[in-house]
């Protein structure tokens, strides 16, 4: 009689857990990648799409599947960091259907004193289906991680 109760807490904890790890694991990624682009290591001219998923995705490989399916970036300059703020998070829609939208993600390159954002999204699973419904919070019944750095580039060579 108590054994169900107790499951449900049981998996809801170690749910919660996981993907607390995992948005930590990202976290790291995020100000890893976000200070070699403040201090200059990375620079805007080897920087592309495909570069930033790499140098992320190589970060979270060992949390998630290979190849990060799913992942978004979104790497952003802007003269003030307010008009960063201003920027809409690449979500659509709302409540229980919000899914990320690629789309409205870009990479600008940030050059030296630039203000810069790094968004990186990633719709996390939820491993067991019974907690699925009350943990999801993504359209297609996952979690989303997402992780977000904001900074002023330091004077380097552009």
């Amino acid at each position: 009689m108590l054994l169900l109760p107790f499951l449900l807490l049981l998996f809801a904890i170690l749910e919660t857990c996981i993907s607390f790890a995992a948005g930590q694991v990202m976290a790291n990624a995020v100000d890893d990648v976000s200070r070699q682009i403040r201090t200059g290591q990375i620079k805007a001219d080897g920087l592309n799409a495909t570069n930033l998923r790499n140098l992320i995705c190589g970060k979270l490989e060992m949390m998630v599947a290979s190849g990060c399916p799913g992942l978004a970036i979104d790497l952003r300059t802007e003269d003030t960091f307010s008009k960063l703020a201003a920027i809409p998070m690449p979500i659509t829609g709302t409540g229980d259907q919000r899914t990320i939208n690629p789309g409205m993600t870009q990479v600008q390159k940030p050059k030296s004193l630039e203000k810069s954002m790094l968004r990186v999204l990633y719709p996390w699973p939820i491993m067991t289906n019974m907690m699925q419904k009350s943990l999801s919070t993504l359209a297609d019944g996952k979690i989303l991680l997402l992780a977000t750095a904001t900074w002023q580039n330091e004077p380097f060579d552009d």
